[in-house]
């Protein structure tokens, strides 16, 4: 048996996938130190190719260190060296075994050892195929992810954004889709006019965005696996800010029908369509809360943009402000089970900061310090945020773990905005 450092395991990443690799900007504060050791019955490259993915989408998250050397040789199991690594300060060791099922699938064994308890804590089999080794591995991943720190992993989930890039022609735009670490890119959509607003069905399955390219603002929906898309409402007046119901029956709207923005909810299977706000002021980017009873938006109505919240199973559905802190306070995003919000924050020296405001507190944490940081959306888990980050000329994607780690996605060849993450996916 043998195991895999984390520099060896960055390096094989690299020069055997070609992936695109986070870069890990900052650690949690207390990460938990983890030994992998890694088997095999088929060929080197496979085996290192899993290896690898494994351990990287563990490292980005910051909650996880792997500890080189921890592997003392030749080991059964059922004679594991637990004092050897306690010594060694570890906290769980993972042995992985690669194999053929069958001449067309694979499958991925995995055990997970409590060192301190000198246990085994979960044994679990994954199945994939050949060509999708990436697949097979994230799915590995967040099993042994959310053993070590109790949190579901989101390895497996995927991102959509857009990228913004000048040519001989013009301006495009382009719709991408990719894996949670970045690789795996797609292109969903491509146009000479303006992409903005995408989000994800609760089955990730669709996104809706908003797309120029008819000369007006529009929402369409557009199927994942198919391509195939639909203009949901056909209307001359602006329609912006999309967003999918948890139930997936409705998609909350921006119209301009009136003259001023205000929110509505559209029922898909009839075009349906509610108003929910009604004020002069400026309501927009609505959001849906884990239940569906709920509304966060962004309005003008204070004076200035701040988040409001709308209860919709209230017969008086009067919308409440829910920020106070500051001049400036928009595009929220619940954490998954409503415990509190993310949202984009002008601090006193007008920087833009990604914040977050717990439910009963009105005060608001930064968590971010950059000039001009926007767009957050928080992962099914509720434990990380991808954001928009402005870096001088460069414009691209950024995240950070409520436990303290950061990263940063590459930069690309364009500006790239608007990240979306998608929910679980199996």
């Amino acid at each position: 048996m043998r195991l895999l450092s984390s520099l060896f395991i960055l390096l094989i990443a690299n020069v055997l996938h070609a992936q695109l690799t986070i870069e890990i900007t900052q650690g949690s504060d207390n990460p938990f130190n983890l030994g992998i050791i890694s088997q095999s019955s088929i060929e080197s490259d496979s085996t290192n190719i899993v290896a690898s993915i494994i351990a990287n989408d563990l490292l980005r998250t910051g909650d996880i260190t792997i500890i080189s050397e921890a592997d003392p040789g030749n080991i059964s199991e059922e004679d594991l060296p637990f004092t050897f690594w306690k010594l060694m300060k570890l906290d769980f060791i993972a042995i992985t075994n690669l194999q053929r099922d069958s001449d067309i699938t694979l499958k991925l064994d995995y055990k997970i050892y409590d060192v301190s308890k000198a246990k085994l804590v979960r044994e679990s089999t994954v199945f994939g195929v050949p060509n999708q080794l990436r697949q097979l591995s994230h799915y590995a991943a967040d099993g042994i992810y959310e053993t070590v720190t109790g949190i579901k992993g989101i390895a497996t989930t995927k991102l959509i954004y857009v990228v913004e890039q000048n040519s001989f022609q013009g301006k495009n735009y382009k719709l991408m889709l990719a894996d949670a670490d970045g690789a795996n890119e797609q292109m969903l959509l491509k146009s000479d006019q303006p992409i903005i607003s995408p989000a994800w069905s609760r089955d990730s399955k669709e996104v809706a965005y908003v797309s120029f390219e008819t000369g007006v603002a529009a929402v369409y929906i557009q199927d994942i696996a198919s391509g195939q898309r639909e203009r949901v409402l056909e209307k001359e007046s602006q329609i912006s800010s999309p967003a999918f119901s948890p139930d997936g029956k409705y998609l909350s709207l921006t119209l301009y029908q009136d003259g001023n923005a205000e929110i509505y909810i559209l029922r898909l299977k009839d075009k349906a369509l509610t108003r929910v706000t009604n004020h002069f002021a400026i309501d927009t980017e609505a959001t849906w809360s884990s239940k569906g009873d709920k509304l966060l938006f962004t309005s003008s109505r204070s004076g200035g943009p701040q988040l409001y919240e709308v209860n919709l199973r209230k017969l008086n559905n009067a919308p409440e402000r829910v920020t106070f802190e500051g001049s400036y306070n928009a595009k929220g995003a619940y954490l998954p089970k409503d415990e509190g919000f993310v949202f984009v924050h002008r601090n006193e020296r007008g920087q833009f900061q990604i914040a977050l405001q717990y439910q009963n507190e009105r005060f608001v944490r930064p968590l971010t310090n950059a000039k001009l940081d926007e767009s957050p959306s928080v992962a099914p888990n509720g434990n990380m945020v991808v954001y928009a980050i402005t870096d001088g000329a460069d414009s691209l994607l950024a995240g950070f773990s409520l436990s303290g780690a950061k990263f940063r996605y590459p930069i690309k060849n364009g500006k790239v905005r608007e990240p979306a993450w998608s929910y679980f996916t199996r």
